[in-house]
């Protein structure tokens, strides 16, 4: 007789629960072993001390009750509930044969995240279609009682299965909901590219410092009215950047150089971007800073993190004044993009592979163009063209869209 046939094959789902503590399936899958059983999948999770394991094994009928008794004594010895559920099996074959389905990872961030916030971003996953296989956090566990001087975090990960019905709706509900309720969201195909990315290009100013250097510039000048009023007009993309960056640079003319050293050293670092910086350099990736702002205060950031490229515009400076003139090509927004593409080219990395982080109009091209384009407390055009954003905590969340967590980078 063979014993492998169909007809005398069992599926047998088991779900555990109870108090966590150590050799629970060691024990359990000690019994499987015994009877030769075959496991088909499993899943184990922790939630305060609380064990939820499930484990989906295949066993020949005759074995089926030995197998069943000696764990059900088993999870009495240890403590835990145990619950059998038989599955058809075409009904796993019907499962198997999901795995070909498209997968998705979305990511949830904000310094608190609530009940509401889960259930708006489950009902639309449910309404396009896919079916959530798992969800994880990515963050440490929040203290109930914040302290001052403590900025939490919170950011939780789904996995999410299938093809939605309307990829572009679900990103439009998706974007109002982070308006609505406040919190962040990053939706990425599940491929290999999205889990070894390797160059990531910033913005540099609003983006990796508070400020925009020019308005600095424009205030030891004594016109930081007018250069500021040009500089929210580019980045809200009403005017050519070039023309208005010409405008604002002749506006610096006299300005003593020296100011770029004291502005330089008292530069407002962006929350989050000391933690970022060392996490990205211990995990190996490339850095580049890709600015419409200035090379002096670049370079100032690259020996101060060790970034490895900075492309941005360079001031003309005769008899130590500004000459309100810029030498060399503007890096703009089209350049942004091109750089980006040629970087990813010298460190032979695919497209795919690249991350771009900005807030303003301008970075745009380079937002699409890299595999990974994320708006960064950005302007509401950039936001609402971006596919992913961070507006509720720092420049660290990056790290959560990467799949980071708090265990692994703290």
């Amino acid at each position: 007789m063979n014993t492998t046939d169909k007809s005398e094959t069992e599926l047998i789902l088991i779900n555990i629960s109870g108090q966590d503590r150590p050799g629970v399936t060691s024990a359990l899958t000690e019994i499987l072993g015994k009877y030769d059983a075959s496991i088909l999948d499993i899943g184990q999770a922790d939630i305060h001390h609380t064990l939820a394991l499930g484990i989906l094994f295949k066993t020949e009928s005759h074995k089926s009750g030995d197998i069943m008794k000696e764990l059900l004594f088993k999870a009495a010895e240890k403590n835990v509930q145990i619950r059998f559920s038989p599955l058809k099996l075409e009904d796993y074959d019907e499962w198997v044969g999901m795995q070909g389905k498209n997968r998705y990872i979305i990511t949830i961030l904000a310094r608190s995240i609530t009940a509401r916030q889960i259930a708006a971003v489950s009902k639309i996953v449910a309404e396009q279609g896919l079916n959530i296989d798992a969800i994880q956090r990515l963050t440490g566990r929040v203290p109930l009682k914040d302290g001052e001087e403590v900025r939490t975090r919170s950011c939780i990960e789904f996995s999410v299965r299938g093809t939605p019905r309307d990829r572009e709706q679900m990103q439009r509900d998706f974007m109002r909901l982070t308006n609505e309720l406040e919190f962040d969201l990053s939706m990425q195909e599940d491929t290999i590219y999205r889990r070894c990315r390797r160059l990531i290009c910033f913005d540099m100013d609003s983006t990796l410092i508070e400020t925009e250097v020019i308005d600095e510039l424009a205030m030891r000048a004594g016109v930081g009215d007018k250069v500021k009023a040009i500089t929210e007009r580019a980045m809200r993309g009403e005017i050519d950047f070039i023309e208005s960056f010409t405008e604002r640079v002749a506006l610096l003319k006299g300005l003593d150089e020296s100011v770029m050293k004291e502005i330089a050293e008292n530069l407002p670092i962006a929350e989050g971007v000391d933690r970022l910086m060392k996490v990205l350099k211990r995990t190996g990736f490339k850095i580049a800073i890709l600015s419409g702002g200035f090379t002096y205060f670049g370079n100032y950031l690259k020996q101060k993190y060790g970034i490895d490229y900075v492309y941005a515009n360079e001031l003309e400076v005769e008899d130590g004044k500004l000459t309100g003139r810029y030498v060399g090509e503007v890096v703009d927004g089209r350049r942004k993009a091109e750089l980006l593409k040629l970087l990813a080219q010298v460190e032979n990395v695919n497209i795919a592979q690249t991350i771009a982080v900005g807030d303003g109009a301008n970075d745009l091209p380079m937002l699409t163009t890299a595999g990974l384009g994320i708006a960064y407390h950005a302007k509401p055009k950039v936001k609402a063209n971006a596919k992913q954003s961070i507006s509720t905590i720092g420049l660290d969340g990056v790290l959560y869209f990467l799949g980071f967590k708090d265990s692994f980078i703290n």
